[in-house]
């Protein structure tokens, strides 16, 4: 370590090289004759008398370990400029005011927090910023295709896999959406309990609706193991999930088109009560016949094993969504060899990149839809829930890696008739919104 030390001897500025341990020891001047006998002269400068620094303003300019306090000297026109006010929190070898290399007093390059160069002010503020700088503070910024994505040879295999599960997801939503129910022919045979030909009206309406809800509920397990090799392939290493979403922009793709029928499904089924009540009335049925001892033929189609989990199922307000972080979850704790961090950064990568699209006006012109704008906000939400449930503090704390903030900001720009869906699924199938980590801020921007 190399320590230089100012002496002030009659106005004239001397160094005293001392090298040395962790621990130096400034050299002193030879000794002579003369300077032993002789007292020290009456000072005729007006400059002020010497002073010592205190520990917090020594500068370090090698070695390894911080340099001891000092005492030395300033002479006017040379002195170090400080820092005002209570000594910095940080190490003096990290000290932002320390220059870097050997510095003389009076040295250009000892500029401190309050100093000027160039008639620019220097804030402390912005140089820890940039002392603490990482791409997160920014998040990816990169665009991901979502229109012309096509599948790469590395990719193809895992594509044709989850291509073939996603090819019946908008005809499961177009049956899900033309969902009528049988309320009528219920509502009927409650009513008139003694009316056979009323019973049998009611089932046969029933029977149709139920084979059509295990036909969903079915999907759903198909939709979770292609999750599931998503996952797998947008997590492993040695790529972090910024460079496989970039480089893999197919297979992201894919994972956006699963979110958007997640959400989608979701909606129309919290949107349409007959769902349940033509189940509950299924079930009821069936336990009153197996009581009287009666075989129907659609039991054996739905037996009861298969009906105590379709109950489950669409028991929850978003039972695709609880199926997609059911298999996240899984996926997590069957892999330890991978962090969680890998797959909730995937998560929170994908949020961002959508949300960095929506509210740069060079990516949005380059959407030939206008259903592509939905479709990524849609995606920007459903990252956002599925990380709030697969994280351990959520979406919502101060240290996730998800702009909350940004990104509903981002949904309120928008027209609220296309918004507010997704507003209300942040508001009410989210975990964490209501944790006491949640700022007051971002629960405002929700009400």
């Amino acid at each position: 370590m190399v320590v230089f030390v100012v002496h002030s001897a009659a106005g004239a500025g001397r160094l005293t090289h001392a090298a040395g341990g962790s621990s130096p020891t400034p050299r002193a001047p030879a000794a002579s004759a003369d300077n032993r006998q002789r007292p020290p002269p009456a000072s005729t400068s007006s400059s002020p008398p010497p002073r010592s620094l205190p520990a917090h303003e020594v500068i370090q300019v090698g070695g390894t370990a911080p340099a001891p306090a000092v005492a030395t000297t300033a002479t006017p026109g040379t002195e170090w400029q400080k820092c005002r006010g209570e000594p910095p929190r940080f190490s003096r070898r990290s000290h932002p005011c320390a220059p870097a290399g050997r510095v003389r007093a009076g040295d250009s390059r000892a500029v401190g927090c309050g100093a000027q160069r160039d008639g620019r002010r220097f804030h402390m503020g912005n140089l820890l910023k940039v002392l603490t700088y990482n791409e997160l503070d920014q998040g990816p910024n990169f665009f991901l295709d979502f229109e012309n994505a096509q599948p790469t040879e590395a990719e193809t295999a895992v594509w044709n896999q989850v291509n073939a599960v996603l090819e019946e997801a908008q005809a499961v939503l177009a049956e899900l959406q033309s969902y009528t129910g049988a309320g009528q022919e219920i509502r009927e045979a409650i009513q008139n309990p003694g009316d056979l030909r009323l019973q049998e009206k009611a089932w046969s309406a029933v029977c149709p609706l139920v084979a059509k809800l295990k036909r969903f509920y079915e999907f759903s397990l198909r939709l979770e193991n292609a999750l599931r090799s998503l996952l797998e392939a947008l997590t492993s290493p040695p790529y972090a999930p910024t460079q496989h979403l970039e480089r893999e922009q197919a297979l992201a793709k894919q994972f956006a088109e699963i979110l958007h029928f997640t959400l989608s499904f979701d909606e129309l089924k919290m949107t349409n009560p007959a769902i349940q009540n033509d189940f509950s009335y299924y079930r009821r049925t069936i336990s009153r016949n197996r009581i009287n001892n009666l075989q129907l033929d659609a039991e054996s189609e739905v037996n009861n094993e298969m009906a105590n989990r379709m109950s489950l199922f669409y028991a929850e307000a978003t039972p695709m969504l609880k199926t997609l972080s059911n298999a996240t979850t899984k996926f997590v704790s069957e892999n330890k060899t991978l962090p969680i961090e890998d797959t909730t950064d995937c998560l929170s990568t994908m949020a961002c990149v959508c949300r960095v699209m929506l509210e740069t006006p060079e990516y949005r012109s380059r959407f030939t839809n206008t259903e592509t704008l939905l479709f990524c906000m849609r995606v920007m939400v459903g990252v956002i829930i599925l990380y709030d449930h697969v994280h351990p503090v959520g979406a919502f704390a101060k240290t996730s890696k998800i702009d909350m903030k940004g990104c509903i900001k981002v949904l309120k720009d928008q027209p609220s008739t296309s918004t507010e869906g997704l507003l209300n699924a942040l508001r009410y199938t989210t975990r964490h919104l209501n944790d006491d980590t949640t700022s007051k801020q971002i629960r405002a921007l929700l009400q």
